[in-house]
């Protein structure tokens, strides 16, 4: 495996591609229902404007959750309430393919280790690409938190390469909008002190993070 060598500016690029991507369907689909209402056809009306409640949903969900995720979130040091970090998560993943059971206290903990906690939350979803349930159970210990996400569904497995991203390797040497989530994860967990571990059982994967020895 090959130590990934990332510009900053080419790893910014990349984490935009990646939350344009999520965004850039409910934003289409409220496009082509605003062309719907434009033929001023009446049978259509209701359906159209269905569409664009639900899809305008989808799109701030997103993007509330790519703002935690991905984003600064206050300044260095920084502290998010566990709390808030639930309801974009719930907000984000509850659909018709997979349902989240978060059981988190109200708590603050430092931005990196929310950060972490809600980027393994995709990498979960990765693990069940047919759908199913996620849980994730956090502990917190002072300003220490502990977290277990489950993954259960049909033909769960590990995400292909994720364990290699994690740790800043891939076998080129080289990433794309679609790796860097996992690599950004991996940098986060460092940036946090805190180690990430991957276990499958049946057609439930485990993910764990907890404090780096």
């Amino acid at each position: 495996m090959t130590a990934i060598s990332l510009e900053p500016l080419d790893l910014a690029a990349l984490l935009c591609s990646r939350v344009c991507h999520d965004v850039i369907s409910p934003v289409g689909a409220i496009v082509n229902a605003l062309e719907v209402l434009e033929e001023d056809d009446p049978s259509m009306r209701d359906f159209a404007l269905e569409l664009i409640k639900k899809s305008a949903r989808a799109a701030s969900a997103r993007l509330q959750f790519a703002r935690l995720a991905f984003g600064a979130a206050g300044s260095a040091g920084a502290m998010i309430d566990l709390g808030d970090a639930g309801n974009v998560a719930n907000g984000f993943l509850n659909d018709e393919k997979l349902s989240l059971d978060w059981d988190a206290p109200r708590a603050l903990l430092p931005k990196n280790q929310v950060k972490l906690l809600l980027n393994l939350l995709v990498i979960a979803t990765q693990a069940v690409p047919r759908g199913g349930k996620l849980v994730s159970r956090a502990t917190v210990e002072g300003e220490q938190g502990t977290f277990d996400i489950t993954a259960t569904g049909s033909h769960a497995r590990i995400p292909a390469h994720v364990e290699e991203l994690l740790a800043g390797r891939s076998e080129t040497g080289t990433i794309d909008a679609h790796a860097v989530q996992p690599l950004y994860t991996g940098m986060v967990a460092r940036a946090a002190g805190m180690g990430i571990t991957f276990a499958i059982d049946g057609d439930t994967v485990t993910i764990k993070a907890t404090k780096a020895a």
